[in-house]
C-alpha cells in the first residue's frame, strides 16, 4: 500500500519547514528550545524564546492559498490544540510560575522554491 510512503513523504516535508521557520526565527534573534513536542490532545512545532517570553509557533505551508493559505488554515480547532498542549508544556516545566508567553504562526504559502514566509506573532490568545 501506498499510505506509509505518503505519511513518510508528508512528515518530511513538515520537518523540513519546521527547520526552515526555526532558522529564520533564530536569525530573527530566537532562542531555539524545543521542537515537535506532544501531549495527549496537541503538538507544538516549535518552542522558542523572545527576551523573556516563551513563544509557541505553529508552522503551516500551503502550495496555493485556494482556501485561505497557511496562515488561514490555524483555524480555532487547531488554535484550541496547541493552547492546551501549551498550558501542559508550562505545568510541567514551570509548575505554577509560569513565563509571560505568546503563540506565533510561521505561515509559508507557494511552490517550494518560490515560497513566502510570513511570520505572525500574536497570532492568537
Amino acid at each position: 500500500m501506498w499510505r506509509p510512503i505518503q505519511a513518510f513523504n508528508k512528515r518530511a516535508k513538515g520537518d523540513a519547514y519546521e527547520k526552515v521557520a526555526r532558522h529564520y526565527l533564530q536569525k530573527h534573534g530566537l532562542k531555539f528550545i524545543a521542537q515537535n513536542v506532544n501531549f495527549k490532545g496537541g503538538e507544538i512545532d516549535l518552542i522558542m524564546e523572545d527576551g523573556a517570553q516563551l513563544v509557541f509557533i505553529e508552522v503551516r505551508f500551503r502550495q496555493n492559498k485556494q482556501f485561505g493559505g497557511a496562515a488561514a488554515s490555524v483555524a480555532h480547532k487547531k488554535q484550541q490544540r496547541i493552547i492546551l498542549a501549551a498550558q501542559l508544556y508550562l505545568q510541567k516545566h514551570f509548575g505554577n510560575n509560569p513565563p509571560s508567553c505568546r503563540f506565533d504562526v510561521v505561515a509559508i504559502d507557494g511552490e517550494e522554491n518560490h515560497s513566502q514566509l510570513n511570520w505572525l506573532k500574536n497570532a492568537f490568545a
